[in-house]
């Protein structure tokens, strides 16, 4: 009998880590970015899970740290980058990022998944490991998984008439204590 857990915000972390790119590069600050609302519905059969479904509230995307660059990240720069980010998103069209899982299968250390992410109304397949991490409290399963914006029709944001611009892959970085 499958029953479904679920996760969000209070209980797991989510993130999305940028690079930096161009010639200005070292002038730039890699990000981090969060969403406020997001929700992972796990699908279980006993302590295997068969399925995963997970949507972010692309509006609640916030940068909440950065590093690098010429001068620490302060907070007005912090707001100007969500709304940065926010816009390369088109959240006000596409306010929902989702991942749906066409397989998952154990793996040596964790399970691998096989899905479909939708960002900005495109669809892609996506796969990747979800690994088990010694950790105290508990065990966690975590996952990196890199995502290239371009793939997703999203033109990475760029200052400086494109001599530094946020890297076209980031990396969506998820843990859950199990």
């Amino acid at each position: 009998m499958t029953e479904t857990r679920t996760i969000d915000q209070s209980s797991a972390v989510l993130e999305v880590h940028t690079g930096v790119a161009g010639r200005s590069a070292r002038l730039g600050h890699r990000l981090v970015l969060a969403p406020g609302t997001w929700r992972a519905d796990i699908g279980v059969d006993g302590d295997q899970p068969v399925s995963i479904a997970v949507t972010v509230d692309a509006r609640s995307l916030e940068v909440v740290s950065g590093e690098g660059g010429l001068t620490p990240l302060s907070a007005p720069e912090r707001t100007v980058a969500t709304a940065n980010a926010q816009r390369s998103l088109k959240t006000k069209t596409n306010p929902a990022i989702e991942y749906r899982s066409t397989s998952v299968a154990a793996s040596e250390n964790g399970f691998r998944v096989q899905g479909e992410l939708t960002i900005c109304g495109a669809v892609r397949s996506c796969d990747f490991a979800l690994v088990y991490e010694e950790a105290e409290p508990a065990p966690v399963l975590a996952t990196a998984v890199p995502v290239r914006q371009s793939d997703f029709g999203i033109k990475p944001f760029s200052l400086m008439m494109g001599t530094l611009q946020v890297a076209d892959e980031v990396t969506v970085i998820a843990r859950a204590t199990v």
